[in-house]
């Protein structure tokens, strides 16, 4: 038996900073942290400046003010699916109905607290992390993002999503189309729990393993979100980032059992609900299907608006010196922007699932030879001395890994390499490299001008690795047009890769299954 008593106390810290990346000069995270009504939320919006603040905003006023409405007898999992669905609905008709906001939507995730039981939404890669009194830390959600499913589907390692080019491209939001798959669930947990909240400006700094050892030793949850920030901000902060903490029951040790066996093990209840959840009529959550919250989005798009400013709010937490901004450069790449809804276009055709599955099969292929060449020759190095030594594999991924930890410095290495004229280079995996950096700085034009010449080079000499750095490239070049908003190019990329996959004989070139053509 659970101490209801105990799980009722509940303390709560938040942070969020727009992060060090000069290009981002607005924070388009909204939070919601209300432990008055026990519902917490992050969404992180894109679209680019106020659009992006528009959409997280939307969702999360939407959401708050549902849950504020919340009656004893309300089903807190319905209720959740059908805030996060009139949120969608809101922040679509917005971007249909105003050009500045067309390509807008957010990621959400949601958490609502009852006692000991716990109701989460998710819609994209915003996490939700459940830290458990004796030290575990569990994801309790899943990233609807293209990398991850690929993970899920088996076609790609958790190893080689972590380094994919494509990885925080998302392939769910609220907002991005009329209709929206929630993921939904109810579980129970212990008394001493903390709930981590956060954006992936967040998670792409900080593993989930260093995440548990900051909830491990912060002595409170407001020194926990300025280490998390700390610790963002060290490693570039490229990105907005927001953390929302919540523990409920004090701190300690998950208390004994009152009864032998009665709490052998955690009760955890996973309830998968039903998609797009119709309205409902009467009392209860169907009440709120009655209201207008169109007005909402309206509200948060006012005050957007006239809160725009390429400047800091005065509230956001004082950041480093532009000296110190200078020494952080960004090292990672930037979120997708306003290009989700493309993606959500894109996504949709067949062009794109085929490069997607084909591209996770070569990437799981080529990690595992490179593994095994690069535990042949542990000391590889950058040295001449042992650069000899190296199978082209092995050389290979230690450039990529080189280009995926400093980005911005290879970019400029390579550049100085080929005396200020990197896409003369004749080497095709030469201008592969050099395009995923420019690609993980954020500078998309140019990085898909190098994937395309890296695709041309690849083409003159009709190899098994030369089919497979094609492929990738080509599929590279799509995620650098997604990222710069250029639809229309994405498109042509994608169809160029889906003609090249089906052609005839590929399969056998490349050493992969033939492609299946949808």
């Amino acid at each position: 038996m659970r101490d209801e008593a105990a799980a009722a106390r509940l303390e709560a810290a938040a942070v969020t900073d727009r992060g060090l990346n000069e290009r981002r000069p607005h924070n388009e995270d909204s939070m919601l942290s209300d432990a008055e009504h026990r519902i917490f939320a992050v969404a992180d919006g894109v679209g680019g400046a106020e659009a992006g603040e528009v959409a997280s905003k939307t969702a999360i006023d939407i959401l708050g003010e549902a849950f504020r409405e919340h009656r004893d007898g309300d089903d807190a999992e319905d209720l959740m699916e059908i805030a996060i669905q009139r949120a969608n609905d809101s922040i679509f008709q917005l971007s249909r109905d105003d050009a500045r906001y067309r390509s807008m939507a957010t990621t959400i995730v949601a958490l609502h607290l009852d006692g000991s039981r716990a109701t989460v939404g998710h819609v994209g890669d915003s996490r939700l992390y459940r830290y458990t009194p004796d030290g575990q830390l569990l994801r309790e959600t899943d990233d609807h993002s293209v990398v991850e499913e690929e993970v899920r589907a088996g076609r790609m390692t958790p190893e080689q999503a972590a380094h994919h080019p494509s990885r925080n491209i998302i392939s769910r939001a609220i907002g991005a189309e009329a209709a929206v798959e929630v993921d939904t669930k109810t579980f129970d947990f212990d008394s001493g729990t903390t709930f981590l909240l956060c954006s992936d400006g967040i998670t792409r700094h900080i593993p989930d393993e260093e995440i548990a050892a900051i909830l491990r030793g912060a002595p409170s949850l407001e020194l926990a979100c300025e280490v998390m920030k700390e610790r963002c901000f060290e490693r570039g902060a490229e990105d907005n980032l927001t953390a929302v903490l919540v523990r409920v029951g004090g701190r300690g040790r998950r208390a004994a059992p009152t009864q032998p066996g009665a709490d052998d093990e955690e009760v955890t209840l996973i309830q998968e609900r039903p998609k797009n959840v119709p309205p409902a009529h009467g009392g209860g959550t169907g009440s709120l299907l009655q209201r207008p919250f169109h007005n909402v989005g309206v509200q948060a798009a006012a005050t957007a608006a006239a809160a725009a400013s390429p400047t800091v709010a005065p509230t956001e937490p004082a950041r480093p010196s532009a000296e110190a901004r200078h020494a952080a450069e960004p090292e990672a790449p930037s979120r997708a922007g306003g290009a989700l809804r493309t993606l959500g276009v894109l996504l949709v055709l067949s062009a794109v699932g085929v490069a997607a599955f084909y591209a996770g099969m070569l990437f799981g292929r080529r990690g595992e030879a490179e593994r095994a060449a690069l535990s042949a020759a542990p000391a590889a190095t950058a040295t001449p001395s042992t650069a000899a030594a190296e199978t082209d594999g092995a050389r290979f991924e230690r450039l990529r890994r080189a280009v995926d930890l400093q980005p911005t410095a290879e970019a400029a290495r390579m550049a100085d390499e080929m005396k200020a004229r990197p896409l003369a280079a004749e080497d095709p995996e030469f201008l592969y490299l050099y395009g995923r950096a420019l690609l993980l700085s954020d500078r998309q034009p140019e990085a898909a001008d190098a994937f395309e010449r890296a695709v041309q080079k690849a083409g003159e000499h009709q190899t098994s690795r030369n089919g497979e750095l094609k492929i990738d490239a080509r599929l590279a070049q799509v995620a650098a047009h997604l990222r710069a908003g250029d639809a229309e190019r994405a498109r042509l990329a994608a169809d160029s890769l889906a003609e090249f996959i089906r052609a005839p004989g590929v399969g056998a070139n490349t050493g992969a299954a033939p492609a299946v053509t949808p």
